[in-house]
């Protein structure tokens, strides 16, 4: 949380300077130069190799992340790389699919009560802020390959597979969305582009 404040508030010093200079249409270059100046990049990058090391498992990664830290105290002349995380999703035809106990509404929730709880709100005439990049992959590959995976990592029910004498669609119920971008990072095809939504609108949690 504090590295979003912090980013947050290098990026409004940013456009402050811009606004001030009355320069509006121009690449905020200050933003990650500021950032690379920051406590916020020293700390980053000290734990930059935390992730690729996590992924040996609990032990061995527990084990290499401390080396990592105690002996090069964060600055080792290395960085490890992951691959992406769509690059891992196997198609349907690989997998068995989860049969899954129903939520009994005491220890297990519906998705659709746990948006409630979110309180998210979006206008429902407002311009779509999940983009396909090109609508017919998400039925041609996406759906015939790998089951129309959006379906079931979205934690809102965003996406839903309409059948209809037509032919099958995707149906985006943006109105749903608590603005986790798991869909802008996780669709295999990367067809699915998560862009900022109308001002002051998505969830509202309340007594965190």
């Amino acid at each position: 949380i504090h590295a979003a404040m912090k980013s947050g508030m290098l990026a409004a010093e940013a456009a402050i300077d811009a606004l001030v200079a009355e320069r509006s249409r121009d690449e905020l270059t200050a933003y990650p130069e500021s950032f690379r100046q920051s406590w916020l990049f020293d700390e980053l990058y000290k734990a930059r190799n935390f992730k690729p090391l996590m992924k040996k498992g609990l032990w061995m990664g527990s084990l290499l992340f401390g080396m990592d830290q105690i002996l090069f105290r964060g600055k080792a002349p290395w960085t490890l790389h992951n691959s992406a995380d769509h690059s891992a999703l196997k198609k349907a035809s690989e997998c068995t699919p989860i049969d899954y106990p129903k939520p009994d509404g005491v220890i297990s929730f519906d998705r659709l009560s746990s948006v409630f709880l979110s309180n998210t709100n979006h206008e429902e005439e407002q311009p779509c802020h999940l983009q396909l990049k090109d609508p017919s992959v998400a039925i041609r590959i996406t759906l015939d390959q790998y089951d129309a995976p959006e379906q079931r990592y979205c934690p809102a029910g965003v996406y839903e597979i309409v059948r209809e004498e037509a032919g099958p669609r995707l149906q985006i119920n943006a109105q749903n969305c608590v603005h986790c971008k798991t869909c802008d990072i996780k669709d295999p095809t990367q067809n699915i582009n998560w862009v900022v939504p109308q001002g002051g609108e998505g969830p509202i949690y309340q007594g965190m």
